[in-house]
C-alpha cells in the first residue's frame, strides 16, 4: 500500500518529459506520489486493475497525462471513484487539441477534472487543492 497520496499516471514513459513540471510542483510540496507508465491502449488490464485499487493502495487523487485520443483519464475515473485530474499533452497533429476535447467532454458517470494542454505545473496545483494542501 502506498503511503504517497498522488497517482501520476502515463501511456508512455516518453511522456515523463511533459509531466515534470508537475512532478517538481509535488517535490517543492513535499506531497508524495507514485509515477506509473500504464497505457489504457496497450496495457488495458493492467490500467484497469491500477484504477481499481487506487483507493485501496492509498492514492486520494489521480493525475492522468495522455494525448491524441486521451483514453487514460477517462479510463481512470470510469474505474475509480477517486477525483482524477486529466492533462491533455501536447502532441501530435493538433497538438493537443483532440487531447483536450477527448478529455474534456467525457460523458456523464465519468468526472474528470482537466487543465490546459501541457500545463502540469497546473494538474499539480489542482491536485495539491484537491488533497487541501
Amino acid at each position: 500500500m502506498s503511503q504517497k497520496p498522488v497517482l501520476v499516471i502515463v501511456g508512455s514513459e516518453s511522456d515523463r518529459e511533459r509531466v515534470q513540471g508537475a512532478l517538481d510542483v509535488l517535490n517543492q510540496a513535499k506531497v508524495g506520489y507514485d509515477f506509473v507508465v500504464s497505457s489504457a491502449h496497450r496495457d488495458a488490464e493492467r490500467t484497469a486493475q491500477i484504477a481499481k485499487d487506487a483507493r485501496k493502495n492509498g492514492y486520494r487523487v489521480i493525475i492522468a497525462a495522455a494525448g491524441l485520443a486521451a483514453a487514460l483519464p477517462g479510463t481512470m475515473a470510469a474505474l475509480s471513484d477517486l477525483p482524477v485530474v486529466g492533462l491533455p499533452l501536447d502532441v501530435g497533429p493538433l497538438r493537443g487539441v483532440d487531447a483536450l476535447y477527448a478529455i474534456a467532454q467525457l460523458p456523464p458517470g465519468c468526472p474528470v477534472g482537466t487543465v490546459g494542454i501541457g500545463n502540469a505545473k497546473n494538474a499539480a496545483l489542482l491536485a495539491l487543492r484537491i488533497l487541501g494542501c
